[in-house]
């Protein structure tokens, strides 16, 4: 695991450095993001707080489109439309991943999906939809 919150073209904004998510790996081009349980992402105690989750999915989400972005050679800026989580398992003090997934990149809209998990990835403990707006970084 690396604590470079920059590689392959992503650097994480600061909300996502202020929660401790760092880009662990990258598969396929697509940036694996990793988050500890600290003060900050703390809910009810020994939890993950639900809005660290969601932070985090929609980070891994913008990562996985602009990874999707880049590999097509379009310098297009992603604007978050909507989102809709699912809360699945709480999180507890393991670990925590996520990976976003491109389903659709059109030329002026994208639907992503990303997961969250902590020992094993396919059980989740949080997912979502999040469509996003593709326009010239200019606009």
């Amino acid at each position: 695991m690396t604590s470079n919150s920059e590689q392959a073209g992503f650097a994480l904004p600061p909300y996502a450095r202020a929660l401790g998510i760092v880009i662990a790996d990258h598969e396929d081009g697509v940036p694996v993001l990793h988050m500890e349980l600290t003060d900050r992402t703390t809910g009810r105690p020994g939890f993950l707080h639900g809005g660290a989750m969601g932070g985090m999915l929609e980070m891994a989400a913008i990562g996985a489109l602009k990874a999707e972005l880049e590999k097509r050679g379009l310098d297009m800026r992603p604007k978050p439309v909507n989102i809709s989580i699912e809360y699945l398992r709480g999180g507890t003090n393991l670990p925590t991943y996520a990976k976003g997934q491109v389903v659709r990149a059109g030329r002026r809209v994208a639907n992503v999906r990303a997961d969250v998990w902590q020992a094993d990835r396919d059980q989740p403990i949080a997912s979502c939809w999040i469509n996003f707006l593709l326009s010239p970084p200019n606009e």
